[in-house]
């Protein structure tokens, strides 16, 4: 009831799902270094104060515990935030207490940009910028994006590539849907 939903559950039933990915890890690279940083300060701080200051001590300790909290909401709200391509559309779930599903088709995409930083390359992530027909969209510039190169082409070959060939793939994987849902006569 309260837990977020899956973001497969957002997908319609003749929609075939060609990646699901969530934000790599390093983008949680600043609030980790800031965290242990605060966390380190209010060490230091706490062993520096005599033990008449207790009142401050106690404070200090307070904003501790609120900082990694507010560490733990961050990396909660990482783990719920996903990234789906399907054969229609480009999604993105984010949100644990108020969910929020940004949506662009995939007929839209008019131009793809991949970018990949030193860091980057290290690490394994990508820069994906997608323009789209008219307005901007609100999945135009995805950071962060684990095996970039692979939802790259994943992308490129459903606006670009050949429809024929994507709609027999789709009618076999349809066709596998439906053979597992029959029930077993016999």
């Amino acid at each position: 009831m309260f837990a977020p939903r899956d973001s497969d559950e957002y997908l319609l039933d003749s929609e075939r799902r060609v990646i699901r990915v969530r934000l790599h890890w390093a983008c949680l690279a600043w609030d980790i270094f800031e965290t242990i940083a605060l966390l380190a300060v209010a060490v230091m701080v706490s062993y520096l104060l005599p033990p008449s200051m207790w009142l401050v001590q106690n404070v200090l300790w307070y904003a501790a515990l609120f900082v990694l909290l507010r560490f733990a909401y961050q990396v909660v709200s990482w783990w719920v935030e996903r990234i789906v391509v399907t054969d229609k559309r480009m999604m993105m779930t984010t949100g644990i207490i108020t969910t929020k599903v940004l949506m662009m088709p995939i007929g839209k995409v008019t131009d793809l940009t991949y970018e990949r930083p030193l860091l980057g390359r290290v690490l394994g992530y990508g820069t994906m910028i997608v323009e789209s027909a008219g307005q901007i969209q609100a999945l135009n510039r995805l950071e962060y994006l684990p095996k970039a190169e692979q939802v790259y082409d994943a992308i490129s070959e459903l606006v670009f590539g050949d429809k024929e060939a994507q709609k027999t793939r789709f009618s076999m994987i349809k066709a596998q849907r439906l053979a597992r849902r029959k029930p077993m006569v016999g």
